[in-house]
Order: C-alpha cells, then structure tokens, then sequence
C-alpha cells in the first residue's frame, strides 16, 4: 500500500549545499520523496512511500533519513495535527458541515489539543471517530495519521528529561 507523509527535520552544521543534500537523500533510498529546503537549516520531505504498514512505511523513511544527514534532528512528521479545515478536505465535506457535526457531537467527539483560533485535533482522533460515525475515511491516511501521532509524542518526549518526564507522569498519575 502508499503512504503520504512529510518528515520535518532541523539540520545540523548543514554547509548550505542543497544540490549536494538532495543528491545524497536520493542515493540513500529517499528517491520517493519530495524535499523542500526553503527556511536555511531545515528540511522538509514529503513522501509517498509503498510498504506493509504506515508505520513500516515512517520508519524506513527516517532511516534512510539518516544514512544521507546523520545530524539531522527529526522536529515533527505529518499529518498528525490539522483544523477543522484539514479534517474535512479529508473526508470530503465542507468546513461548515463538520463544524455542525462536532458542535451536535461536542461530547463525543474527540477533545481539541489545542482550542483556539484555530483550535487542532490529532487527524487520527477525528478520522477514527468520523469513521465510526459512518463517514467515509480513507484508510491509508487514518494508520499514517495514527504512526504520524506516535512518533510526534516520542519526538516531544525526547525532548524532556528523564528527571522531568518522571514527575509529569506521577503528575497525571
């Protein structure tokens, strides 16, 4: 099966040769992948990627990743957070139709991880809640989402300290 993600990825003591970068992305496996360089130190890829698995899928695309740019410091993986917008493009409705949906749902459905403007969801929350409720969800794009979810929290769990990370935990205990 295909999977389309993008792996976001801050460079380290990367010398600005971009035409180099890509050559050595390319002949490490990441032939399938699109890249953008546009803010200087940071990478973009964006994959379409065939495997058993979306998340076979990720993590053979961050290890040959890291065979092209070794100091490369994976910073996030799409799609995982998106908008009221996002979610319905996915599904095939408009903006205003989803937003009837959550407002007549508000205690079903899934809680925003960020409320504001505009307020964010994990796509994989509201695609399996959506899919459960009948709509139509594509599901390539629901276990991509799901893999995208898992390696953002492992990438933001990283970042704490062990000390830290253990005191949170007994805090939400």
């Amino acid at each position: 099966m295909g999977y389309i993600f993008t792996l976001k990825y801050r460079l380290h003591d990367h010398d600005g040769d971009e035409e180099a970068l890509i050559d050595r992305l390319f002949e490490a496996g990441c032939d399938d992948a699109l890249p953008g360089i546009g803010q200087s130190g940071r990478l973009a890829l964006e994959f379409t990627r065939e495997a058993n698995s979306a998340t076979d899928a990720l993590e053979s695309a961050i290890a040959d990743v890291r065979k092209a740019v070794d100091n490369a410091e994976l910073v996030e993986v799409l799609p995982d957070y998106a908008g009221l917008t996002d979610i319905a493009e996915h599904v095939g409705m408009s903006r205003q139709n989803l937003r009837k949906i959550t407002t007549k749902n508000g205690s079903t459905f899934p809680p925003a991880v960020h409320e504001g403007n505009p307020s964010l969801w994990h796509l994989s929350d509201a695609l399996s809640w959506l899919a459960e409720h009948g709509y139509a969800v594509d599901a390539a794009t629901l276990e991509t989402s799901a893999a995208a979810r898992e390696l953002n929290t492992a990438v933001q769990a990283r970042r704490l300290s062990d000390d830290r990370s253990r005191e949170l935990e007994a805090l939400m205990a």
